[in-house]
């Protein structure tokens, strides 16, 4: 009996140190079901329910303090627990917005916010979550953009991936508000056309940043100018209309075309900044300019010319050569001689 309850506890034994050899993720493989059916939605709401708004937009000096709510709506046909989470929100390079990733601690707007930790939401059905915004005291001035999200594992063969789906809030604190930009990095390159009768593209890479605290949007135009022509270009696309945070910053590329090398090519990058969101009363936004030059020498023109010239002093020559040639047979035939083939 003693042989046997001892071999049991060998067995066991055994079994552990081959679970504890094995990789983490496949030990979390079956701890979670898959949710690969389930869809969900966050949006802004008040006590009651959702409210129609697509963003919170807050303003509260510091040390203020209100509740919020988000309504996390669960389309699926099973309930589903999900875990609710505050960040920092910030802007990608493309001018989208986004929150920090939920095991990164916020040191900003989103460590002001306070949410439950998990909510669970029936079939079908929406569950209101309070979301408390509690300004520090200290707090600067200005635009500090944060989110609030519901968020669901799922476990893909050995794989955990976190869905988070959320809500944008626009905290911002009242005080001297700053609405600056600033224009660096201001790069031109001129690529001429090997036809000398087309003109070449001033190609111009510069940097437009947030410098106040408020949220910004920045109407960029690129002049460029040469000897005798001016030619001007602005940004057709959406990213024009995309918004700067505070200390956020990004970069443009403009190709201004119809620019002829004449020399020295002046190109000035013009940022004209206006509010995001509401207007602010008594901020003065102004716009900044940065210019810069760069040589554009027409070498397909000065080719044209040389072949020309050349060109033109061959057929001199080849004429002068001619009339000697006659002026020789006229000289031989006056004197009766015969003419050399």
């Amino acid at each position: 009996m003693t042989i046997n309850r001892a071999r049991g506890v060998l067995a066991r034994l055994a079994r552990l140190a081959v679970l504890a050899a094995l990789p983490a993720a496949v030990l979390v493989g079956p701890a979670a079901p898959s949710h690969a059916d389930t869809t969900w939605s966050v949006v802004p709401a008040n006590a009651g329910g959702p409210d129609g708004r697509s963003v919170i937009d807050l303003e509260l000096p510091g040390g203020g303090q209100v509740v919020e709510h988000v309504a996390v709506i669960n389309r699926s046909t099973e309930p589903v627990e999900f875990g609710i989470d505050a960040n920092d929100g910030y802007l990608t390079s493309k001018g989208y917005f986004d929150m920090r990733p939920s095991d990164v601690a916020p040191v900003d707007g989103g460590s002001w916010i306070t949410v439950p930790e998990k909510v669970t939401v029936a079939a079908g059905a929406t569950s209101v979550v309070p979301v408390t915004v509690s300004i520090p005291g200290n707090a600067t001035p200005g635009d500090h953009p944060a989110g609030v999200t519901a968020s669901l594992e799922t476990v893909s063969g050995q794989v955990r991936v976190q869905n988070r789906v959320g809500v944008r809030l626009n905290i911002r604190v009242t005080g001297d508000y700053v609405a600056k930009v600033a224009v660096s990095g201001v790069r031109a390159e001129y690529t001429g056309s090997w036809n000398p009768f087309v003109p070449g593209t001033v190609e111009v890479t510069y940097t437009v940043a947030n410098a106040g605290n408020i949220r910004l949007v920045s109407d960029n135009r690129v002049l460029s100018s040469t000897l005798f022509t001016e030619h001007s270009w602005s940004d057709p696309s959406a990213a024009r209309a995309r918004e700067l945070m505070p200390g956020g910053s990004r970069t443009y590329v403009a190709r201004v075309a119809g620019a002829w090398p004449l020399g020295l090519v002046r190109t000035t990058v013009v940022a004209v900044p206006s509010l995001a969101g509401a207007a602010v009363p008594d901020v003065a936004v102004r716009q900044e300019a940065v210019a810069t030059t760069v040589w554009a020498l027409p070498w397909p023109q000065l080719g044209l010319v040389v072949l020309l010239v050349l060109a033109f002093f061959a057929l001199r020559l080849n004429a002068a050569r001619r009339r000697r040639r006659i002026e020789e047979l006229i000289r031989l035939a006056r004197e009766g001689r015969p003419q050399e083939t």
